[in-house]
């Protein structure tokens, strides 16, 4: 797994010439989590189990063990004794982010009522505030639905992290900072994503948890 710069671009060469846009999105996504703003995630398909897969790697330890603040640690023992000593040892500090994609009662209702092109700016309007980031990942860049989530966020003044295949498309447009890696094939676009993805949950949790 490219855990590293080095070797990201030792196994995927073809992504050296997005890795500023790369870096740039780890930037992005640090100064939202530092000013206490958290980060959406949506994507249909295979961008669905995307989504899934990164707030995955960023809800709990993804290379790190990220054992929680000491502060927390005693708040838990004062409250329950031995049981809270025991619960602060299988908790790990997080970094908020929301898959739009898990929500099924709630996206069938959307779907059914209002139609499958609203599931995400739906969402988006009820869990967005200003600063947070919205991850639209689309191989093809013009998926209806994940469009219409931009929409939603740019007007809520969030910030769009664009991650598509070569181009871009509408969700590139809607973009304030686009990753399009550098291939138009729908599976070999999502096994670029892939690896851009774990580098840079790697290395955001490098940034927040160093030790």
């Amino acid at each position: 797994m490219p855990n590293d710069r080095n070797t990201l671009l030792t196994r995927y060469p073809e992504l050296t010439s997005i890795i500023a846009e790369i870096e740039r999105a780890c930037d992005v996504l640090e100064e939202a989590f530092r000013t206490g703003r958290k980060l959406l995630v949506c994507g249909n398909g295979g961008s669905a189990a995307d989504s899934e897969h990164i707030v995955g790697e960023l809800m709990k330890g993804f290379l790190k063990t990220r054992t929680v603040a000491e502060a927390f640690r005693q708040r838990l023992a004062e409250l329950a004794g031995s049981e809270g000593e025991a619960l602060a040892c299988k908790l790990q500090q997080a970094l908020p982010a929301i898959s739009l994609t898990s929500q099924t009662s709630l996206i069938t209702a959307i779907g059914n009522d209002n139609g499958y092109e609203f599931v995400f700016a739906q969402q988006v309007l009820g869990y967005g505030q200003p600063g947070d980031v919205l991850l639209a990942i689309t191989t093809s860049g013009s998926s209806r639905n994940v469009v219409n989530a931009c929409l939603a966020a740019r007007a809520l003044g969030m910030i769009v992290l664009g991650f598509t295949g070569q181009g871009g498309g509408r969700v590139g447009e809607l973009s304030h900072y686009l990753i399009a890696v550098p291939e138009g094939e729908t599976a070999h676009v999502q096994e670029l994503q892939q690896a851009v993805y774990h580098y840079i949950c790697a290395e955001i949790e490098r940034r927040f948890f160093p030790q």
